[in-house]
């Protein structure tokens, strides 16, 4: 064990639970989040009694973000729930993804609290389905500040574009192609057909990826991802609770969240890497596991590019080879060498930023993905956010 990962190596994932979870399902916020916290406790066999740390990202922030993006904060969930806390984090700065998983464990290891409920609730799908999408500028270019300020006049108002340029950069100094984003949405609405959750489950085939309409160029309808509603809670529970859960706790293995260099998506001092590669080099650098002993990935997919991407910042191929790594997708397949996104992520099962993936891990380490399942997953990878943000997380079966 690297002495770097002690910290993780003081706590587990104990539970996992989500809420009902789809395309416009019309419920509310509080609903959704109390189904979902109430599965993750019992799951890991615990009460709401039990709980003494409490988390959430980004709690009840203004709409900057966009309308359904920011579920129940601390205080609502506190009061529902009627829990009695230790510690508790909310707050809406930065694009934090999965960063919650992180302080939870800090949190755990350092002995504040035993049992850390950490919860995502979104209810995008429903409230965009009234009055569409927007940029991050509003369609009001003049009354901007921060970063968007100076990207606004150039047309410049939506992540689609941020990420369209790392997809330009990489088809210019790589060569990777259309045909390569297209393997990768192709095979995780694949994956997608054989989970009840998802949102897309109609096939998708490479001729329709590539007839659909643009969105920004090089990436067209298809390379991003769906809105949708629902929660998804994790228990992060001290690790001499695991022979207590209900289900299977999951050994964290290592963690990493570096912020190095500029924090804006076009100042970065190499455009054709993310701040992906921050977070991997540090994760790398808390465990005595390689890249090579990892089963599964799920990574970040707001994008198609971001998948590519996060398969080279981990190390999971060489700088600039994701092109010839993914190929016709075979080898990121649930059959392949490499299974990528195995519930469909975010381009199929439906944007829950980085949760849905962190879920999904959980039920491959555990044997309970259902068809989905893969043969081998004793350790995977959770790469989270996307241009000048992301988590990397690595789990493994626990014992």
């Amino acid at each position: 064990m690297s002495r770097a990962a002690e910290l993780e190596h003081r706590c587990v994932i104990s539970g996992i639970g989500r809420s009902q979870t789809g395309r416009r399902i019309d419920r509310d916020a509080l609903d959704l989040t109390v189904d979902a916290c109430l599965a993750a406790v019992a799951d890991a066999g615990l009460r709401t009694a039990d709980v003494d740390g409490l988390i959430t990202w980004p709690g009840e922030m203004a709409g900057s973000l966009g309308r359904g993006f920011a579920g129940p904060g601390c205080a609502t969930i506190q009061d529902t729930l009627r829990l009695s806390l230790d510690w508790y984090l909310a707050g809406g700065e930065g694009f934090n993804v999965l960063g919650s998983v992180i302080a939870a464990a800090q949190a755990v290891a350092s002995g504040f609290c035993r049992h850390v409920l950490l919860v995502r609730t979104l209810t995008e799908a429903t409230a965009q389905g009234a009055g569409g999408r927007q940029g991050y500028a509003g369609g009001r270019p003049g009354r901007v500040g921060g970063s968007v300020q100076w990207q606004a006049p150039f047309g410049s108002m939506s992540a689609a574009n941020w990420a369209a340029w790392q997809a330009q950069i990489h088809f210019d100094r790589y060569g990777m192609t259309r045909e390569t984003l297209g393997a990768i949405a192709v095979n995780q609405r694949r994956n997608a057909m054989l989970n009840e959750a998802a949102i897309y489950r109609t096939p998708l085939s490479l001729d329709d990826y590539m007839s659909a309409r643009m969105i920004s160029t090089p990436l067209c309808l298809f390379d991003c991802d769906v809105p949708a509603d629902g929660s998804i809670a994790v228990v992060m529970s001290t690790v001499d609770h695991a022979p207590d859960v209900a289900g299977t706790a999951i050994a964290v293995e290592a963690l990493g969240a570096a912020l190095h260099g500029r924090a804006l998506w076009e100042q970065r001092e190499d455009m054709a890497t993310m701040r992906a590669w921050d977070a991997a080099a540090q994760m790398w650098s808390r465990t005595d596991l390689t890249p090579g002993d990892v089963d599964f990935a799920q990574l970040y997919d707001g994008f198609s590019i971001f998948t590519a991407a996060w398969l080279e910042a981990l190390g999971l191929c060489g700088e600039g080879e994701a092109k010839d790594f993914i190929g016709d997708g075979a080898r990121i397949s649930l059959q392949g060498e490499l299974p990528v996104n195995t519930s469909g992520g975010q381009l199929s099962e439906g944007r829950f930023v980085g949760w849905g993936l962190l879920y999904e891990a959980c039920l491959q380490l555990r044997g309970g993905a259902g068809e989905r399942q893969i043969p081998k997953a004793d350790v995977g990878v959770v790469g989270a956010g996307g241009g000048n943000v992301g988590q990397a997380i690595l789990l493994r079966r626990h014992g």
